[in-house]
């Protein structure tokens, strides 16, 4: 069978498979529902959502105030919706830093190999040695917090993991006969790697990216928790659950925190769902 049909039933294997998934139909779904309330934000709320008004600090959800309001008068439903901005917007910039260092060091430490694979593979050690978390407090700390600051840390924090996947799997690559047949007829390497690697490793990177938007979401509702991350009054997800943890307003008004909570859970599920099911759907030996 020639190279494009091969590549076509491939395709159609995969869309068939995506469309009998249900994890994949509800992954899509919720994220497409978080995308659209980004885009179309400014229509979705009638408040702004860094206005402070003391008159009407933790009013109960109703017409008016759909999700209630908080300890400082804001509408809650207007900061929900534009902290989905802030998490999509770090999520995938992190992650769109992660893979472009992670691939990139990746193929160069799986093919060059000797002194480039050491030199990147301890470095990925010592980045993996720490944990996550801890981490990415140590580096925004050392930093001022802002919103380009948490994407370039957690971005920073990712690469490794994407490096070390990326490595395994060109080293199984550039073992393939045709790709030895093109180095030995004088093929230049970075052709190698882009027309002939980088294609037949794409699929785990992918699912790995897809699963990564998801940590980088709860990554910077942590750090957002902490004072570490979008500083106020920007909304965001973490800062409006760690704005209501008194115990006491727990109590009184759990709308604060519980609508951010539900929020992030939500975002995070879709991501990891439709990620399970691109693994399901790609994966050669379910074909």
């Amino acid at each position: 069978m020639p190279l494009n049909d091969l590549v076509t039933a491939r395709i159609n294997s995969v869309q068939a498979r995506l469309r009998a998934d249900r994890r994949a139909w509800f992954g899509v779904g919720v994220v497409t529902v978080f995308v659209l309330i980004a885009i179309l934000a400014p229509l979705l709320v009638h408040f702004d959502p860094i206005h402070i008004d003391l008159n009407m600090t933790l009013r109960a959800p109703s017409l008016t105030h759909w999700l209630g309001t908080d300890a400082q008068g804001r509408d809650v439903w207007a900061r929900l919706v534009y902290g989905t901005r802030v998490s999509l917007l770090v999520g995938l910039a992190s992650q769109g830093l992660s893979l472009t260092l992670g691939v990139v060091l990746g193929l160069l430490s799986g093919y060059r190999g000797r002194w480039t694979d050491d030199a990147i593979m301890r470095l990925a050690d010592v980045t993996l040695a720490f944990p996550s978390l801890l981490l990415l407090i140590a580096m925004a700390a050392a930093f001022e917090p802002s919103l380009p600051v948490v994407c370039v840390v957690i971005g920073v924090v990712g690469w490794a993991g994407m490096a070390r996947l990326v490595r395994g799997q060109v080293l199984v690559v550039r073992e393939l006969e045709y790709v030895q047949a093109m180095r030995a007829l004088g093929a230049r390497d970075r052709r190698i790697l882009t027309r002939h690697v980088l294609p037949n490793i794409i699929a785990p990177v992918v699912i790995a990216a897809t699963l990564g938007i998801a940590g980088a979401i709860m990554a910077e509702a942590a750090l957002s928790f902490l004072g570490l991350g979008v500083q106020p009054p920007t909304p965001s997800w973490g800062s409006m659950i760690a704005d209501g943890r008194d115990l006491s307003q727990l109590r009184t008004a759990p709308w604060t925190s519980l609508s951010p909570g539900l929020a992030i859970g939500c975002a995070v599920l879709g991501f990891n769902l439709l990620g399970d099911a691109l693994r399901d759907a790609l994966d050669p030996r379910e074909h």
